[in-house]
C-alpha cells in the first residue's frame, strides 16, 4: 500500500506535461534536490526551471509506473518513459527504462533517476548511435 505522498507522485509524473509542471510543487518539498545522469538541481524552483527546459522540444513524454517499493522515508520506483523530442530521432517514439529512488518525510526531500543514458539519448543519435550499440551487443557476448 503507497503512501498518499507516493500515490500523488505516480499521478502526477504520468500524467505530468509542459502545461501542469506547476504541480511539482503538490510533491516536492522546497529544497529537494534532483539528480539524474545528466544534471543536478537544488530547490523546487530549479527544478521546475528544469522541467521546463526539458519539455520545450518534447513532442510528448509519458511515464509508466511498473513497480512501486516503500520502505519507512524512500521508495524505489520503476518506471518506463516513452517520449518523442523534435531533435532527437526525427521526433520518433523513444522508450527509456529507469528507477527513481525518492527520499521523502511530508514531501519529496530527495529524486535521484537512474537510467541508461545511452538508450535514452546515445543510441538516438545518427552517427554515434549504432557505435554505442555495437559495444553494448560486443560487451555483452
Amino acid at each position: 500500500m503507497k503512501t498518499p505522498l507516493l500515490e500523488k507522485f505516480c499521478t502526477i509524473y504520468q500524467s505530468l506535461n509542459k502545461d501542469n509542471l506547476a504541480l511539482l510543487k503538490e510533491i516536492y518539498s522546497d529544497n529537494v534536490v534532483f539528480v539524474d545522469p545528466m544534471h543536478q538541481v537544488t530547490g523546487i524552483t530549479a527544478l521546475t526551471a528544469y522541467f521546463t527546459h526539458l519539455y520545450e522540444n518534447m513532442e510528448h513524454c509519458n511515464f509508466h509506473i511498473q513497480q512501486v517499493i516503500e520502505q519507512e522515508g524512500q521508495a524505489c520506483i520503476v518506471w518506463r518513459m516513452e517520449y518523442a523530442h523534435q531533435k532527437i530521432k526525427k521526433g520518433q517514439r523513444i522508450v527509456v527504462d529507469g528507477a527513481s529512488h525518492l527520499q521523502f518525510s511530508e514531501k519529496i526531500d530527495s529524486h535521484r533517476d537512474y537510467l541508461d543514458l545511452g538508450q535514452m539519448l546515445y543510441e538516438q543519435l545518427p552517427l554515434i548511435g549504432p557505435v554505442i550499440k555495437t559495444i553494448k551487443k560486443r560487451a555483452s557476448q
